[in-house]
């Protein structure tokens, strides 16, 4: 019996002066050569970028390792939509979107001419039997597993996928801002509401790679992160223009959002805008705002999985479910479909040029402020400028 105690006693002893097991947790990369990976469980590559995210139990022996130039920790993306705020930001027709911006007024000729460009819309999937984006046939990529299939547990990928590129079909009764622009569904997000930086990354390098002229970013967070300050750097460098969220903390301090606050002069980061004109109480005031586009109440299309909150449903006489939308993701979309519309109406322009235009023909004829940039989204005068037309007549 003391023989077994003294045994007991010795192994209890080892146990505490054992060192504890360091969990796994995910860090991104970056690597010299793909050489620099092996044996380590690497979970994403961004090939182009030279990133990689990696489980690290040890991450000082990590950053002794040769050929790996830095180690970052992993920054989360959020979808920025919220649940409907006071019943005062109420309007009067289900899509008020297209008078306020008048993209109502853009020739049909214009419209057709969009299917040249294609818009990627880098979020959480989409549901593809829905009848706008069915219609479009899009071009699919998971940067989380690399495949093709893509799905949507949230409603938040469809909606603004849906705003910028739905189509006009049978059963279908909203219509994208985009025409005929070819719509491309990028699934970033590992669980339901988050994805990381490097997916981000996966997805925007992805769609430039694959043909996308525009890459919507209805997502964000406070950090930043060096893989992300690639992703943006590749997608301008290759003239793909990023339009992005400018975030939702108007109500919080106006805390930087991120990648909106990376885009700079060559991106264009997107406030949300009311039925009046008027910047949304819970858009964020920054210096890296361009312009404004409605983002309360803004129909669009979603999933029955989604939250009544976050999408309080439209009850609309046609097949589909639709759903009202308030948050700078929902503004976003209807920029980045009046990119394609401009585009299509010259496809001479840059997307510098193509900025410059929905910037100069914004409703605060030139001049700039912090909540709505130069104002809100007039997309039937940008067109006309690409086309070297006189704009409609504002009634």
């Amino acid at each position: 019996m003391r023989g077994t105690a003294s045994g007991s006693c010795a192994v209890a002893l080892a146990l505490l002066l054992a060192p504890a097991v360091l969990a796994a947790r995910p860090v991104s990369v970056g690597y010299d050569s793909p050489a620099a990976l092996r044996g380590l469980h690497v979970l994403a590559t961004v090939a182009p970028l030279h990133v990689a995210e990696v489980s690290a139990t040890d991450v000082g022996a990590l950053r002794g390792r040769a050929g790996i130039r830095w180690i970052r920790s992993t920054v989360d993306r959020r979808r920025l939509g919220q649940a409907l705020v006071g019943a005062g930001h109420g309007v009067a027709t289900a899509e008020w979107q297209f008078t306020a911006t008048r993209a109502n007024l853009v020739p049909a000729s214009v419209q057709r001419a969009a299917s040249t460009i294609t818009i990627a819309v880098v979020d959480t999937g989409a549901d593809l039997t829905t009848p706008e984006l069915a219609a479009k046939s899009p071009t699919t990529y998971n940067a989380v597993t690399g495949a093709d299939t893509v799905s949507d547990a949230t409603g938040h990928g469809t909606f603004v996928a849906s705003v910028a590129g739905g189509a006009v079909s049978s059963g279908a009764v909203l219509q994208g801002f985009g025409g005929d622009a070819q719509l491309m569904i990028v699934q970033a997000n590992r669980e339901a509401e988050v994805f990381d930086d490097v997916d981000e990354a996966a997805g925007i390098v992805w769609a430039v790679d694959h043909g996308a002229r525009i890459v919507n970013l209805s997502i964000g967070g406070a950090q930043t992160s060096q893989v992300e300050k690639d992703a943006i750097r590749y997608a301008i460098v290759h003239g793909v223009l990023v339009v992005a969220a400018a975030g939702n903390t108007g109500l919080g301090g106006n805390v930087k959002s991120y990648p909106a606050a990376l885009v700079g002069t060559h991106g264009l980061a997107i406030a949300s805008s009311t039925s009046t004109g008027k910047r949304a109480s819970f858009s964020t005031v920054a210096r890296y705002v361009s312009l404004a586009a409605p983002g309360v109440r803004v129909l669009g299309a979603t999933v029955a999985a989604a939250s009544t909150s976050d999408f309080p449903r439209a009850t609309l006489a046609a097949d589909g479910l639709y759903a009202y939308g308030t948050g700078t993701s929902y503004s976003a979309p209807q920029v980045a479909g009046a990119a394609a519309l401009v585009w299509a109406a010259n496809p001479s322009l840059t997307a510098d040029g193509v900025i410059a235009i929905l910037e100069q023909t914004a409703s605060g004829a030139g001049k700039w402020n912090a909540g709505t940039g130069y104002g809100v989204l007039d997309v039937a005068a940008a067109v006309a400028r690409a086309l070297g037309v006189p704009a409609p007549a504002k009634r």
